[in-house]
């Protein structure tokens, strides 16, 4: 090759490790980055989580986009920044108002629902 020629396959070694450094490094992070946001935006009053500093506690009122108030033991609230919720330990269900108690009741399954009905598919099918 030429004196002052420009060589591509010199710098195929230094492409390919940026490559391998975007799938498996980059990319999860921005990806566990992504996951970790939508579970702050969805935190609602009555969730249990856990913040950064270890502390667990029920999330007591949503007070702003950025804050809420958390209360760790009996009568002692915190106030915490949503960017410092390490994880959502337990999720409550939306609320909504316009569906009857009764059937609310009816949706949910429960372990012994859930064999009831296994044990009424497992006849029926038996039968045929």
């Amino acid at each position: 090759m030429a004196q002052g020629g420009f060589d591509i396959m010199a710098f195929m070694p230094l492409i390919m490790i940026f490559v391998i450094f975007y799938f498996l490094l980059i990319r999860p992070q921005q990806k566990k980055m992504k996951e970790h946001q939508s579970m702050l935006s969805t935190i609602r009053r009555g969730d249990r989580i856990v913040t950064n500093g270890g502390l667990i506690g029920i999330v007591n009122k949503v007070t702003s986009d950025t804050e809420l108030l958390v209360e760790i033991a009996d009568n002692v609230k915190v106030r915490v920044a949503r960017g410092m919720i390490a994880e959502v330990l337990t999720k409550t269900e939306a609320v909504n108002s316009d569906e009857p108690k009764a059937e609310k009741a009816e949706k949910i399954e429960t372990p012994a629902k859930k064999a009831a009905v296994k044990k009424t598919t497992k006849s029926a099918v038996q039968k045929d």
